[in-house]
């Protein structure tokens, strides 16, 4: 591993403001930020991501790279849940198993972002048609985790068809956002695109380190609710997902050459979901439980991708 990567990573400035949001709750400071500002910030995060995504898709075309990443995407995001289930099924009940395996099979959009910050940074680029990735990597994951549930455990009657759980999960906000965004990024004049550029573009990691302040303070609340779990789930929380982004940082290489794009693979395949998949549990398991999945991707994979991940994942991808 390239240690100046590792510190160039830790001393980020919106990394730094997640140590900041962790660091005031262990303090019990009354910092808070306020709930309608963070859904703004949120929504922002997902729309300039998902339009910079679609700009750059418009300009390097739709090819045969474009549409084998794609397919890896998906391939990757229905896959990972399958052993995740039944790594855990002698642990959890099916319910539970089938949430986390879900989560841990669909994608985080703020450690994408975090990605993107970390490729900025080392003046590498990514494709554009990754977004989409992102974007189609979260109802795979929900449906391989829900067709889990049903084969392995108890049959519930107030759970909603399959045909319901895979449209929640494309008309989830957060999905609907970038997905929306990147198409009218792909569709709109790039004269016109560079009206909003400075939106899009020079406050981004401004509203990137506010958003992970918020999201430090989340995780250290949240840490306290899973204790009762042991050990065992807190080093499945972090081992795997560096298992993960490893053997998909690695698998990247038969796919594309660009290192920016396999990063990016390493780290949707390493990331964990705490907003998609939570919001489409509530309906397809409403008895697994959230204390349990929440700070597994929240409060121990997400930190662990962003400071050990990011620099391992790239060390792989230089490497091979």
């Amino acid at each position: 591993m390239d240690y100046n990567i590792l510190i160039s990573n830790l001393t980020n400035p919106p990394l730094l403001y997640f140590a900041l949001g962790t660091l005031a709750v262990l303090v019990k400071s009354d910092l808070a930020i306020p709930e309608n500002s963070m859904k703004f910030i949120s929504l922002y995060l997902l729309f300039a991501i998902g339009f910079k995504g679609g700009q750059e898709l418009a300009y390097g075309g739709v090819d045969g790279e474009v549409l084998r990443g794609l397919a890896f995407g998906l391939v990757i995001s229905a896959s990972i849940p399958v052993y995740v289930f039944f790594l855990l099924r002698k642990r959890l009940s099916a319910e539970d198993a089938g949430a986390v395996a879900a989560a841990y099979g669909s994608v985080s959009a703020v450690t994408f972002v975090t990605a993107v910050s970390f490729l900025e940074a080392l003046k590498i680029n990514f494709g554009g048609h990754m977004v989409a990735v992102m974007a189609l990597m979260e109802s795979p994951a929900i449906i391989s985790g829900v067709v889990l549930m049903r084969l392995y455990g108890k049959k519930n009657k107030d759970a909603e068809s399959l045909g319901s759980i895979v449209k929640h999960s494309f008309t989830n906000g957060s999905v609907l956002m970038i997905l929306g965004s990147l198409i009218i990024g792909f569709l709109s004049d790039p004269q016109q695109a560079q009206g909003i550029k400075p939106f899009t573009n020079d406050i981004f990691k401004g509203f990137l380190a506010i958003f992970l302040l918020e999201m430090g303070m989340v995780t250290a609340r949240r840490l306290g609710s899973f204790r009762k779990y042991g050990l065992y789930l807190s080093a499945f929380a972090v081992i795997l997902p560096l298992f993960n982004g490893v053997l998909v940082a690695f698998l990247s290489g038969f796919i594309t050459v660009s290192p920016g794009d396999r990063l990016m693979f390493a780290v949707l395949a390493a990331s964990a979901s705490y907003i998609a998949v939570p919001a489409a549990m509530k309906i397809a398991a409403p008895s697994a439980d959230p204390g349990l999945y929440i700070p597994m991707s929240l409060g121990i994979t997400f930190p662990v991708n962003i400071t050990i991940g990011l620099p391992l994942y790239m060390a792989v991808v230089t490497n091979t």
